[in-house]
Parts: structure tokens; sequence; C-alpha cells
């Protein structure tokens, strides 16, 4: 995720901080180097050039240059032009109370994501305590009101569909049904174009006059890039939009999509695709993407996803569990699983200050624990809950049982001997303690 983009902005701030002074020449030639780095990432031009016109406007002032850091101030300015141009602040949905039907209409040109993000969506506001319908209104791709209905499936949330070739129509009566089920929130995801045509675009405003949206949400592909601001302004111009979701977020290593979306079309950006899990979607934070574009991290929002995954007595136990030796194989096992919840490595790394460019997520062996995985689930209970009693014919079994030999077993079980001992050395620390607590809001 930002690869690229945020690689070039960490080599660019590397430069400007190495300076013992910041003149007008060092501000000049870095701000060009952000220009390029800009330009390459597919940020629409007029952008690029409204942030650079800004960014040196204010870095070249008296109070920057006689500052006593400058390399750091001109990291701050960026950065706050950067936030600016992202949106400046997070953008909630704006949905009527729980007692009143609000409809979210859902657009986008095929292949954009539109159907999966309708079902990320659904389930979001499901957990968030709302009663949401899917209403299956593209009847233009095969298979896609099946599609949905798989999807609703999966995350619990109840699909309108109809045998019709009239979307309008599945709408007025998807309504009409939402109504008397009282679902007070309707999502309705529809029919997309390989490109932007008349016909789609007279339905698609036929849907948004029936159904009066509260929201109406162009899903645009992240990886397209400019093109991908491009189509969003004209849905813009002719249906009307209130806001953006990019999907495939995980996958732009560029982010030209991204910076550019508010300036051109004067919309907020309100979520982004980070995954194919059915809760891979998130809200979009403007000053923690740009953090993360700037090669600062996101820690916020990595301790936010290790909240969903742990909660305070699970901690407080497990911090009572390394002072006292008494970590077993099933916890280890459990720290495994909770990290995959978590996400990759890769975009646990992404938020993790400085960590981009110095830790190679490569060099962390996945298959090992992957392996290591597959060995303690092949133990009984009994042997991950006292390692001791694991001697030569149980290591034998359990190495045939993981597809591994005994030589992986008896690494994992020196390995786990050691990570005890420096997890009891650790936890005993006071400052840990207290950061481990600070982190999970106690």
């Amino acid at each position: 995720m930002l690869d690229r983009i945020s690689q070039k902005f960490t080599d660019i701030f590397r430069n400007v901080s190495g300076k013992a002074t910041i003149s007008e020449k060092n501000i000049k030639d870095a701000v060009e180097e952000i220009k390029i780095t800009l330009l390459e990432a597919d940020v629409n031009l007029r952008v690029v050039r409204r942030f650079i016109n800004r960014t040196i406007e204010e870095a070249t002032g008296e109070k920057v240059l006689r500052s006593v850091d400058p390399g750091q101030q001109f990291v701050k300015i960026v950065y706050d032009r950067l936030v600016s141009l992202l949106g400046d602040t997070k953008q909630e949905l704006n949905l009527k109370g729980p007692d009143t039907q609000s409809v979210i209409l859902l657009m986008g040109l095929q292949g954009s994501g539109k159907t999966t993000t309708s079902a990320k969506l659904a389930l979001k506001l499901k957990k968030e305590g709302r009663k949401p319908l899917l209403v299956a209104a593209d009847l233009v791709r095969p298979a896609a009101v099946k599609q949905l209905q798989v999807l609703g499936d999966q995350v619990g949330v109840e699909v309108y569909s109809e045998d019709s070739k009239d979307a309008v129509k599945v709408v007025k009566n998807a309504l009409a049904y939402g109504k008397k089920k009282t679902f007070n929130t309707i999502i309705i995801d529809t029919a997309g174009r390989l490109h932007l045509d008349e016909k789609m675009m007279k339905e698609i405003k036929k849907i948004s006059d029936v159904s009066k949206p509260s929201e109406t949400l162009f899903v645009a592909d992240a990886m397209t890039g400019q093109s991908a601001v491009t189509i969003a302004k004209e849905f813009h111009e002719k249906v009307g939009i209130t806001g953006v979701i990019l999907s495939k977020f995980d996958s732009d290593a560029r982010g030209g999509a991204a910076i550019s979306l508010k300036s051109v079309t004067g919309q907020a950006l309100k979520f982004i695709g980070v995954g194919e899990k059915m809760d891979d979607l998130e809200p979009f934070y403007p000053d923690r993407i740009a953090s993360r574009i700037l090669g600062m991290g996101d820690v916020v929002s990595l301790v936010e996803k290790a909240q969903e995954t742990i909660d305070v007595k699970e901690a407080e136990d497990l911090q009572e569990k390394m002072v006292s030796a008494t970590f077993n194989l099933q916890d280890y096992l459990e720290q495994f699983q909770r990290m995959r919840k978590m996400g990759s490595i890769e975009s646990i790394l992404d938020m993790i200050p400085g960590a981009k460019g110095n830790i190679d997520a490569g060099a962390i062996d996945q298959k090992e624990m992957v392996r290591e995985e597959a060995i303690i689930l092949s133990m009984t209970l009994k042997e991950r809950y006292n390692h001791r009693i694991i001697g030569p014919s149980r290591r034998k079994r359990i190495a045939k049982g993981s597809g591994t030999a005994v030589f992986d077993v008896n690494k994992l079980l020196k390995k786990f001997e050691k990570t005890r001992l420096m997890m009891k050395k650790v936890a005993k620390s006071k400052k840990y303690q207290a950061n481990l607590m600070k982190s999970l809001g106690v």
C-alpha cells in the first residue's frame, strides 16, 4: 500500500534533514523532487501545481528559515498541505436516525468492486447497530444478483432481488419492502458499464430520483489512478455524488487517486477497501494516510487493529503469564491467529514509524510462521499446555501429522523456550507494562 510514493518521500526528507541549514535553494530542490514524485504517482497536474505553490509559499518564510530544526519544520509543512489535500478530517456518512429509512446509492464502472463494496458496507453498518438491506439493482452484469446474494449470506444481511429487467421498479419495490420490514438502511447496488454511456447515466439518475438517497457514493478502483478521478468527476457533474469509496487501496502503490479525488471532485473520500475479506473496509482518515505516504507510519490505526483483536482482560492475562513464565504453546498459537486478524506483515509494517525502508517484510519468514502453526496444531491440548512432556516419540508423531521433520519440531521448541525467557524479562519491566495498558486505553 502506497509503497512507491512513501519510499520517495522518505528519501526526500532524509536529504533535507541532513542539511545543517535549510536555504531557499534546499527547499526549491526538495520541492522539485516532490513535484516529480507526485506526478509519477499519477496525481492530477493542477493538484500538483497548487500543492507545490502553497508549499513553497509557506516553506520560504523567515519563520521556517530561522527555525531551530528547519528540516522538521519542512516535513511538517508538507504533511499539513498533504492532509489538507486529502480532505482535512474523516467524513462520516450522512444517515438519518435509526427510526427513519436512509438510502445509500452505490455507483461506478464495471469491475470497480462495487458489489463487494456494497456487502462490506452493509457489514460495517450492521456492526454499528443499523439494520441494512442490500438491493440487487445491477440487472446488466451476468450473475451480479447471485454474487450479491452470496455476499449477503456471508455477512448476514438480507438481499432484496426480483426476476426483472427494470432496475427502477426493483428499487421502488425494495424501498416499500424495507419500510414494511423496518430496515433503516437501504444499500442499492446499481449496474456498472465498461465505460461511461448515456443509458447508464439515465438509469442511475432515475434510481436516484426514486430513492432520494442520503448518500450517493461513487466506487472507484484505486489501481486505475487518474482515470478513477476523471470518471468520479463526470459522475458528480451528471448525477451528483456525496462521497467516494476507493476499492483495492491495499494494492495501490502510487496513491494518485487518493491524493487527487477531494481537490478534483470537491467530494470527500469516505472509505477505502484494504483487502478481500468482508471486514476489510476502513474509514478514510486524511491525517493517517498522509503519515503513511510520508513514511511516518500510522500508530493510531495499528493500536486500533490491536484493540479489535485483543481486549484488556486478555492483555492482563497475557502479561501475567509472561511474568510467571506460564506462557504456553496454546498462547503462542493464539498470538499467530491474532496477528493474522490484524492483516499482512506488510500492512502492519506500513503503520510502524521508521519501519518502512528499514525492515524488509520479505526477510520475515512467513513460511516458517505457517510451518510453526501447523506443528502446534498437530499437538494435543495437553502437549500445548505443557511442552516439556513432548519426548522423542511425540515429536515424531507431531512431525508426521504436520508434514514437517523432527528437526522442525525441535527447532520450534527451542525457539519457544528462548521466547518465554525473553518475554519474562520484558514483562517484568514496569515501563513495558505501562505502555501495554496505555495502548489498550486503560
